[in-house]
């Protein structure tokens, strides 16, 4: 599985502690950036080309996007068609279990202004490590989604 990270500089310093992560635990893990801590920079930027990418290709790649609450990014990922981004910035991490699998979620994002590097690598790993149920109304839920997406295109 492909794992695709990408942030602004609210989760630069976090994105790069996840990146060291999941390769020691043998991902293939593709940096999007930010490759530089820039105040100035917009996570748009960097949240497109990740969320295209997992667009792209639904069956092996996954995305892990952060931001101060990642809230934005989620939002930015979600546009893109099959993308389902969760948030997950802290608390209860039945969250995460429950984004994937009753929703399938391919991409978290990690809101880094609320969650410690620990909370983060537990719920990644939490997260990949979760598989999607397949029940029938999970799957026809996320049918409904999709159809809404391919049939009112912007």
């Amino acid at each position: 599985m492909r794992i695709i990270l990408g942030t602004d500089h609210a989760g630069f310093e976090l994105k790069e502690e996840l990146k060291t992560f999941l390769e020691e635990k043998g991902y293939d893990v593709v940096d999007k950036g930010a490759f530089e801590h820039n105040e100035k920079d917009d996570y748009p930027d960097f949240i497109e080309p990740i969320a295209r990418d997992v667009s792209n290709d639904l069956e092996s790649t996954r995305g892990i996007i952060l931001g101060g609450s990642g809230q934005g990014e989620g939002i930015a990922a979600n546009r893109f068609a099959g993308v389902r981004a969760a948030v997950y910035y802290g608390g209860d991490v039945d969250v995460v279990r429950l984004s994937r699998e009753h929703n399938d979620a391919n991409i978290l994002s990690l809101g880094a202004r609320f969650i410690s590097k620990d909370e983060a690598k537990r719920a990644v790993t939490l997260w990949l490590n979760t598989q999607f149920s397949g029940d029938e109304r999970h799957v026809r839920r996320i049918e409904k989604l999709d159809d809404g997406i391919v049939n009112n295109p912007k």
